[in-house]
């Protein structure tokens, strides 16, 4: 399997809204989020293997992501093909901001982590979602991925 890691530039579209805690609204996101909806459905019709980082901390956020435009005027709308799949790494508040903390040279202090938890729409009753646990081991992560793709992946045709 070949994984193709597509991350953003800058965590958000106005960093610097980021660093002085003035977060984005839709209206920053929405041109991002659309951008990534493209790049899914590319992806998605190349039959590529890909994954896209970003927070994706709202469900409103994670339906532009699968739906593009259309999640702008539909309430409901119809189920992602099993081949999408959000990763929800679920961890607690005091672990996150250790990890955060730790960190050097990266724009997202520790102090703006809890704004983040206060946004956070946990993906817990959608669709299309593995939620981690992060205080495991990198590697048990990992194999719990690839499990989860390899149960989802198409089988190859027979000749």
């Amino acid at each position: 399997m070949v994984f193709l890691l597509l991350q953003r530039r800058a965590c958000c579209l106005h960093k610097n809204k980021c660093i002085q805690c003035c977060y984005s609204s839709l209206q920053d996101r929405l041109p991002w989020l659309l951008q990534l909806h493209e790049v899914i459905q590319r992806e998605r019709c190349s039959g590529s293997d890909a994954l896209v980082t970003c927070s994706a901390l709202k469900r409103h956020y994670r339906w532009i992501m699968l739906h593009g435009a259309k999640a702008l005027d539909q309430d409901i709308l119809p189920p992602i093909a099993p081949d999408v799949f959000f990763l929800f790494l679920q961890g607690d508040y005091s672990l996150i901001h250790q990890r955060v903390a730790s960190r050097r040279g990266h724009y997202m202090k520790a102090d703006l982590l809890h704004s983040q938890f206060d946004i956070l729409e946990p993906p817990l009753e959608e669709d299309n979602v593995l939620t981690l646990d992060i205080s495991r081991s990198i590697t048990d992560v990992a194999i719990e991925v690839e499990k989860h793709i390899i149960k989802f992946k198409p089988s190859p045709a027979m000749p």
